[in-house]
């Protein structure tokens, strides 16, 4: 297995059962916009009822979930916690501005965002079942499989970035060092072209979304590769006045 040169302390964050419990049952919740019975948040977290449901009651308690009829639902403190802290970094890109990369380029655009180890679109400009779907579903992806998780990972602070690498799936480590070949030019340029690192085919163009120096998102333009590479110089130039539009919004030079 391929190890990054990384520093010795660089070691992936610990993980925490209970917290990684809490965090599956309000993906889940969130995703049922109907409820969740306590008999299919114990198949989730393959534990006893008796357990799950000392940690449900404990999540209505806090206002984490809202139990009625024996269902669970997303209760009102997440969306509260939301409101405290204001308007999120990747707000900056507009849904106006994801149709307006569409329109002038011809292909699907995608805003995507890291959570937890995870890659997901948020929004979307297409005419493409296939990219609505995984966008309105909210499908995780694989950070090193594609354009717009190469961005995300360069704007990684260090110690995340090689945590990440040193672990991530067997059939993925050929791609670390490509990635760590292109990495001081992703963090030049703010810009991922056609890496060719796709399971399904899809290629993209993905630029760094940046709030005070920090990368909060990404934006990207994908299709078939033919169809990315014909239209390259294009999507670049455009993705690159996008960014600098995107940072004088927030006041940045």
């Amino acid at each position: 297995m391929h190890t990054p040169p990384t520093p010795d302390r660089a070691k992936p964050r610990p993980r925490h059962r209970m917290i990684d419990r809490v965090a599956e049952v309000l993906d889940l919740v969130a995703r049922r916009p109907h409820g969740a019975n306590l008999t299919e948040l114990a198949r989730l977290l393959d534990a006893p009822l008796s357990s799950v449901q000392g940690l449900a009651n404990g999540l209505v308690a806090t206002g984490y979930l809202e139990e009625r009829d024996r269902l669970y639902t997303l209760g009102p403190a997440p969306h509260f916690l939301t409101r405290l802290a204001g308007t999120p970094d990747s707000d900056v890109v507009t849904h106006a501005d994801l149709e307006e990369i569409h329109q002038q380029t011809g292909m699907t655009t995608v805003l995507g965002i890291i959570v937890g180890s995870d890659l997901y679109y948020v929004d979307h400009a297409s005419t493409s079942p296939t990219y609505g779907y995984l966008a309105e579903n909210y499908v995780k992806r694989s950070l090193l499989r594609c354009s717009s998780g190469w961005v995300l990972l360069a704007g990684m602070e260090r110690r995340d970035l090689w945590a990440r690498l040193s672990t991530a799936r067997e059939q993925d480590q050929p791609l670390v060092e490509r990635f760590l070949q292109e990495l001081p030019a992703i963090e030049r340029d703010g810009l991922v072209v056609t890496p060719d690192v796709s399971e399904v085919e899809i290629e993209g163009i993905a630029t760094a979304v940046t709030v005070a120096g920090r990368t909060v998102a990404a934006v990207a333009c994908i299709g078939d590769h033919a169809e990315v590479a014909a239209r390259e110089d294009v999507i670049v130039d455009f993705l690159r006045d996008k960014r600098q539009r995107w940072g004088e919004r927030r006041g940045e030079r």
